[in-house]
C-alpha cells in the first residue's frame, strides 16, 4: 500500500480565554497516492482544521502526520512553508486571487515563491489553458465569473505539479453547471496522478464520482464510505 496521506491520532485544541475548544478529538485514517477522498461533514465538524493540518497550514495540538512519508507534524513555519511550495496545491471556497493583477500573475505567483526564475509566465499560460482560461490569461479576477475565477484558482494550486491537491469549499459559492465543470477539473488532475482532497458539505456533489468518503462530526470521524 502507497500512501501518500498518514494520520494519526490528530488532536486540535484551540484556547479561547479560559475555554478550550476540541476541534478533533483523535482522528486517524490514510490516504493512498492517486485517491480522491472526500471530507464531509457539518459546519463546526472539524473539515477546515483537518484540511488546514493536510496543507501544512497548521500543527496539531497531538497526533502525528506524515506526508508522503515524512513527519511533518513537529516542524517548524519555515519547514512547513518548504513542504507547503513543494508537495501541496490549495483551493480555498473564496479564491484568494490578487484582485488587481492578472489571471497569469496570479497563476504564476507560487512559482516566484518557489524561487523559479525562468519561465514563469509560459508555465503560468499553460496552467490557464489546461482549465480551459487561455483567452482570459490578461484578465484580472474583478473582469471574471464565479466560475473562472475558481479554475483560475485551480491553475494556481497546480503550476507546481504539487503531489496532493486539497480543496476546502471550492463549490460552495458557484452554480450546479459550474459545480459540474469544477469537478470534471478536479478528476482531470487526478487521472494526471494528484492526489485530491475536497472538503464540502454538499453530498450531491459527489453522486457521479468514484471515490472515498469520511464522514467527520464533532471533530471525529464517524463514517468512511466507498462509492
Amino acid at each position: 500500500m502507497d500512501n501518500v496521506i498518514e494520520v494519526r491520532d490528530i488532536k486540535k485544541i484551540y484556547t479561547m480565554g479560559e475555554v478550550e475548544v476540541h476541534a478533533l478529538r483523535g482522528v486517524s485514517f490514510t490516504i493512498e497516492r492517486g485517491e480522491v477522498v472526500s471530507i464531509m461533514g457539518p459546519s463546526g465538524s472539524g473539515k477546515s482544521t483537518l484540511m488546514n493540518m493536510l496543507g501544512c497550514l497548521d500543527r496539531p495540538t497531538s497526533g502525528e502526520y506524515y506526508l508522503d512519508d515524512e513527519l511533518v507534524s513537529s516542524l517548524t513555519d519555515d519547514q512547513l512553508a518548504r513542504i507547503r511550495n513543494k508537495k501541496v496545491g490549495f483551493v480555498f471556497q473564496s479564491f484568494n486571487l490578487l484582485s488587481r493583477v492578472s489571471s497569469l500573475v496570479n497563476v504564476a505567483l507560487p512559482l516566484r515563491y518557489a524561487g523559479v526564475t525562468s519561465g514563469r509566465r509560459e508555465l503560468a499560460r499553460e496552467a490557464l489553458e489546461a482549465v480551459g482560461l487561455g483567452d482570459r490569461v490578461m484578465h484580472r479576477p474583478t473582469e471574471l465569473s464565479g466560475g473562472e475565477q475558481q479554475r483560475v484558482a485551480i491553475a494556481r494550486a497546480m503550476i507546481g505539479n504539487p503531489l496532493i491537491l486539497l480543496a476546502d469549499e471550492p463549490t460552495g459559492n458557484l452554480d450546479p453547471e459550474i459545480t459540474k465543470d469544477i469537478m470534471v477539473q478536479f478528476r482531470s488532475i487526478n487521472l494526471k496522478g494528484t492526489t485530491v482532497v475536497i472538503a464540502t458539505h454538499n453530498r450531491e456533489l459527489l453522486r457521479d464520482t468514484d471515490q472515498r468518503i469520511i464522514v467527520l462530526n464533532s471533530g471525529r470521524i464517524v463514517e468512511e464510505i466507498n462509492i
